[in-house]
């Protein structure tokens, strides 16, 4: 009863996000959340720095992804201390490759990737667990399964970019393609369903000048498709089926990433198999290959998402998840590629 509530409210909760988001984030006023000023020019008025809504939506992906791995592992009795060990490490080699891989394929200094950030996490998470198991786990109380805490990464990683393609959506980046020029088919699914961006500031509109246009929304299709993996890995994971868990939500995640492609027109890299296609499809490779390299538990434990749920309704996580969220946003949401013009004045008629 527990596990189905969970999955309900949690269905619910992610729906009204979503549809909120699709609604309402392709308007002009969505893309900047505050303006800073920083110092005055010549004629009086200030320059500022631009504060987005892509960094408060990819500081809340963040702290979704967080929340649901210390709720499923503090459901297999992980201590807080080896979950927020294992999202530290993993965090701090992902965040930095997000902007590292972009920058390397796209050849521009302001940019990140959630395909090179997952590559990294996929490939170094099992040796991280196994690493902390083998020098300090059972010492230090950190000791993590590897098996079931992939599955729970997967999962949370799934509701985490789902969450954070509405940042993309306030950004007007990771667009579709026009669909004035999209086959028959994909036009009439989407004629009533697309993305129309407003706002000369968008990635859409400098980069390929499309804003005002009917586009394939992409970013929403991404939305519903991971939220739709994280909520079955969830019933997968919460009923010990956890290599299911594990490949069905990193081959959803990953197979539609790769076949997104070829519904996207934003620049992707030179190549007829983009570099962001081959990370997906090596992500997907190799985590379909890790239950048979890693060991499995004997006898694997029963989830109990009474005490994920109690762990988490904690000052610690709780506060954890705050910071993380802050210290995401400092690093995203400050805009690189937009500037500002302030000017101040007093309402005389209310002195």
């Amino acid at each position: 009863m527990v596990n189905t509530l969970f999955l309900l409210v949690s269905g619910a909760g992610f729906g009204l996000l979503l549809f909120w988001g699709f609604k309402t984030l392709p308007g002009e006023k969505w893309q900047i959340l505050a303006a800073v000023p920083v110092d005055r020019d010549e004629s009086g008025r200030w320059r500022g720095v631009n504060l987005t809504y892509y960094g408060l939506l990819t500081a809340l992906a963040h702290a979704v992804a967080v929340a649901f791995l210390i709720i499923l592992l503090g459901s297999l009795s992980v201590s807080l201390a080896g979950i927020l060990a294992v999202a530290g490490v993993l965090l701090s080699l992902c965040v930095p490759a997000a902007a590292l891989i972009a920058r390397a394929v796209e050849k521009k200094p302001c940019t990140f990737t959630v395909g090179g950030a997952a590559l990294v996490g996929f490939v170094i998470a099992p040796w991280v667990l196994e690493g902390m198991n083998l020098v300090s786990g059972d010492a230090a109380g950190l000791h993590v399964p590897v098996i079931p805490a992939l599955a729970a990464l997967s999962v949370s990683y799934a509701f985490g970019e789902g969450t954070g393609r509405l940042a993309c959506i306030s950004f007007g980046c990771c667009y579709g393609k026009l669909l004035s020029e999209s086959r028959p088919l994909v036009r009439r699914l989407f004629e009533n369903r697309s993305f129309i961006f407003f706002g000369k500031t968008r990635k859409i509109a400098y980069a390929s000048g499309m804003d005002g246009k009917k586009v394939i929304p992409v970013q929403a299709i991404t939305s519903v498709l991971f939220i739709g993996a994280g909520l079955v890995g969830t019933l997968l994971f919460l009923q010990s089926r956890f290599v299911a868990a594990l490949l069905f939500t990193v081959l959803v995640t990953q197979g539609w990433r790769a076949f997104s492609e070829t519904l996207r027109a934003d620049y992707r890299g030179e190549g007829r198999l983009s570099a962001y296609q081959f990370m997906a499809l090596s992500s997907a490779v190799y985590v379909a290959a890790l239950p048979f390299l890693l060991p499995l538990a004997p006898s694997p434990v029963v989830p109990d998402l009474t005490a994920g749920l109690a762990l988490i309704w904690a000052p610690e996580p709780l506060l954890a998840i705050q910071v993380l969220a802050f210290l995401v946003f400092i690093h995203t949401g400050r805009s690189m590629v937009t500037g500002s013009m302030l000017s101040f004045h007093v309402i005389k008629e209310r002195i």
